[in-house]
Order: structure tokens, then sequence, then C-alpha cells
């Protein structure tokens, strides 16, 4: 398949038929693109509201960009991601979660940043919170309480260690040689970590991430993830994830990292810190969840070789 200079818009779905059709309307209104062309890639993965009736109504608009749409039976992320990233054509390629919308020089945004450092070969998107279902935005005081994927690492360009996959953008020849999503990750796997990773992995292999301030999407809110039962609950399925692919000590570091967070969120709570403490208590469930993991693992192991 020969790419072109053209930046391949890739977007998986499920069941959230309102938000994809305010993120493709968002994106039609891209701007500064200085006609570098773009195709957008939605792959729809077994929804059952209405979002095929979306995704039929933007084949049949008229549309400054033109939409495939692929479906995906094999639920799971990560399977959305691989199955779209085989029918990209573009030279760059830009994932977005179907729950944002986007500003209008987010994928500009994202192309200038490769030109204006060559050494980049992912970019990280800044992350902001965005409204409500009201319309409200959210109070800035008590901003982790949304538990959304928040990315903002400042107002200048610089090199980050990894990503969140609600906004990033590769080259292609990153998937090329780093490989593809793995599946056994990411919602309808494991729940998530599929793009922390696919980060460590492009890392080990040579490439480098860079963050782009300018590059901007916007995070809906929506009320059923907001509070700290939420967030444990994502936060352990984030340490379950992170025991599939990762190898630290039980004894060297979770289980230190588990009892130092503990004293820390007393010490938050104790002292009035009510962010800190949030943040805290989704790291307490990280490490249970980590633990728990593993765990898991070497009873199955231990199953099987009876």
């Amino acid at each position: 398949m020969i790419l072109s200079r053209k930046v391949s818009i890739l977007i998986p779905t499920r069941n959230r038929a309102a938000s994809l059709k305010r993120l493709l309307q968002s994106l039609e209104t891209s701007a500064s693109l200085d006609g570098i062309p773009l195709e957008i890639i939605v792959v729809n993965n077994h929804s059952t509201d209405a979002t095929s009736q979306v995704l039929m109504e933007a084949l049949a608009e008229q549309r400054r960009f033109p939409i495939q749409v692929l479906t995906q039976s094999q639920r799971g992320k990560s399977w959305a991601l691989n199955l779209a990233l085989g029918r990209a054509t573009g030279s760059l390629v830009l994932l977005l979660d179907d729950d944002v919308s986007v500003d209008k020089f987010c994928v500009a945004e994202h192309v200038a940043a490769y030109r204006g450092n060559k050494t980049f070969d992912a970019i990280q998107g800044k992350v902001l919170a965005g409204v409500d279902p009201q319309g409200h935005p959210a109070d800035m005081s008590r901003l982790r309480e949304y538990n959304i994927p928040m990315v903002d690492h400042g107002d200048a360009c610089r090199e980050v260690r990894g990503f969140t996959g609600t906004n990033v953008s590769f080259k292609r020849e990153v998937f090329d040689k780093a490989g593809l999503f793995d599946t056994r990750l990411g919602p309808g796997g494991s729940g998530f970590s599929e793009d922390t990773e696919y980060s460590r992995r492009i890392r080990e292999t040579g490439f480098k991430i860079g963050y782009s301030p300018k590059a901007i999407v916007y995070h809906e809110l929506n009320p059923e993830r907001y509070g700290s039962s939420y967030n444990r609950n994502v936060q352990y399925r984030k340490g379950v994830s992170r025991s599939i692919y990762r190898k630290d000590s039980l004894i060297f570091r979770v289980l230190p990292d588990l009892i130092g967070n503990c004293f820390r969120y007393l010490a938050y709570t104790a002292t009035g810190r009510r962010q800190k403490a949030y943040k805290t208590q989704g790291r307490i469930a990280k490490n249970y969840g980590y633990i728990a993991g593993k765990v898991q693992k070497q009873v199955l192991q231990h199953r099987r070789s009876r």
C-alpha cells in the first residue's frame, strides 16, 4: 500500500452515538491544514445503540473530509485500532477517543509539532475538560473527581515518557517497527493500559514521544464517571491491566509503594488536601489491582500445571 502525505484519523467507537456525532462535527471545523488531506476512519466496535445510524447519516452528508466506516465484531478497543491501522493510508496517524471534541487547530498542531521537532516520532496532545450534558463546564477545584484522562504538561513543546491514547499521533513507521496494539489490553479486554503499554514499547524500539500544548481536545464530562467509587474501580482495573505486561517486584516495589500511599492518604485527609487524597486513593486501588492480577495469574498457572 502506497502511503500519501495525508493524516489518517482513527476513531474506535462503541455505544457512544451522541458523543461520536459531536466529535465528527468538530472535525469538520478543522483549520490551518494548508492543503494537507485528511481521512477519517471510524471503527464501530459492536455497538448496540444508535451508532450505526449516526455513521450512516455521516456517510450520506456532504463533508469536507472523507469518512470510512469499518466494523470490528471482535470486541475491544485494541482490536478496533489494529483494524483501522491496516486500512490507514496516511503517513501520519492520529488516534482520538470517541468522547472528545477537537479544537479547530488540533489536527494542524499535530502536524506542526513534527515539523518543529524532527526528532519526535509520536505526539501527545493536550486533553482538557469539556462540558457536561447540560453544557456546564468543569469545577476546576474538583477536577480530578470527574475522572477523565486529563493531559496538560504545560505550555511548551517537550519530550515526554508516555502518552494517553485519547489524543495522540504517530508517524506511520512507528507501527511498522513497533507492531500493533496488545489485544489483551484496553476496553473490551483487561479494561485499560493499551496506550501505556504501547508507549513503553515504542520507546524501547528507539522512538521519541513529544508533547504539543496546542493540539487540544476537550473531553466530555459524564456524570456516570464522577466520584471516588468510580475512581477506585478504574484504578483497580488499571492495576490489573498493568500486571499483564509489567514485571514490577511485589516485595521491593509494589508493596512499599502501597504502604507509602496509605500513609500519604492519611496525611492528606488529615490536612484537608482533598485533591491530593483523591489521587492517592486511586494509587492505592491501582496497587491492589496489580497485586490481585499477579496472584490470579499465579493461581491459573498452578492449576494448569497440575
